[in-house]
């Protein structure tokens, strides 16, 4: 017989277990889209919505504890919350879009930084549009973060799009997806489901010019279809770690993610890194470590209080 205590310690086992498996999966990302880095980014989209579509149907089928086909029609017939969700697919779809890109134009190591500043931005949309209070120590999270953005701007002459473009887009999803009433799972396949029209016609046309990957190597067969397993199983994981981590310890795991992302980039891409890159990339890390201790801080804090 197990004891609370026992069963608490293995629920945050499996959370941390889950967590680490789905920023592992996000991290190592640009790997298989450099794999398939002869497709055109717009097909690797295009591909990622429709299996990530066929995924996500069969799981709803077939998996206990999955969200229902009927959960899915109850939110159909809500065109107000359909609307937001197409919103929040376009999101998505840019933000993938553009992450594509990066790692086939060699700019990771931007694509990375958006990821590390993401937290960052979420705190600021959280006190922008959902009148959040920020304590002192985000507050210097915040500007540090800001300044290293001005940074980058000063060295290089133009403003790093890649990475606030990521971050912006992300930052605005989670926004949006915390006031929506829908789990994870029906909330995606929706999202996939009102996205598919706009994937096929843009497969067809692709067929049409004959410029269409698919179909033309065994090896593209075989990997286009993990796009859509590659984009549901982590945020499944994710939605595990989330119920049964502290925010605290599912904020620090996240820079696990982009962490592998800038490795990948310096180390195997070999992307270019001068000491100019290094001393704004320190000023995110050391905005990140104030962040976090902040975070660990007010858990600690409100834990004591209860």
């Amino acid at each position: 017989m197990t004891t609370p205590t026992a069963e608490v310690a293995a629920e945050l086992r499996r959370g941390t277990l889950a967590a680490l498996l789905a920023f592992t999966i996000w991290g190592l990302m640009p790997l298989y889209f450099r794999a398939v880095g002869e497709v055109q980014p717009f097909e690797i989209v295009a591909h990622r919505v429709l299996w990530s579509l066929v995924f996500l149907a069969v799981l709803i089928a077939f998996v206990p504890g999955a969200s229902r086909f009927s959960t899915v029609a109850m939110v159909l017939r809500q065109p107000r919350l359909t609307a937001m969700l197409a919103l929040t697919a376009s999101l998505t779809g840019s933000n993938w879009l553009v992450f594509v890109w990066s790692v086939d134009a060699g700019r990771l190591i931007e694509a990375s930084l958006g990821y590390f500043i993401n937290p960052l931005v979420s705190v600021l949309l959280g006190r922008l549009f959902l009148g959040e209070q920020l304590r002192p120590l985000q507050k210097l999270a915040v500007a540090i973060a800001a300044g290293g953005v001005c940074w980058r701007i000063w060295q290089v002459g133009d403003l790093p799009w890649i990475a606030l473009f990521l971050a912006g887009t992300f930052g605005l999803y989670g926004l949006l997806r915390k006031r929506m009433p829908v789990d994870a799972v029906g909330g995606l396949f929706i999202e996939t489901l009102v996205t598919a029209p706009i994937a096929v016609a843009w497969l067809l046309w692709l067929s049409n010019q004959g410029e269409l990957s698919f179909g033309t190597s065994l090896h593209l067969d075989l990997l286009l279809p993990l796009a859509g397993v590659f984009t549901a199983i982590p945020l499944m994981l994710f939605a595990v770690g989330a119920r049964r981590l502290p925010l605290a310890t599912l904020g620090f795991l996240q820079y696990l993610a982009p962490s592998l992302n800038f490795l990948i980039a310096v180390l195997l891409f070999r992307e270019p890194f001068d000491h100019g890159q290094l001393i704004g990339f320190l000023m995110i890390w050391a905005a990140l470590a104030i962040y976090t201790v902040d975070m660990l801080r007010h858990t600690g804090d409100r834990r004591r209080k209860q």
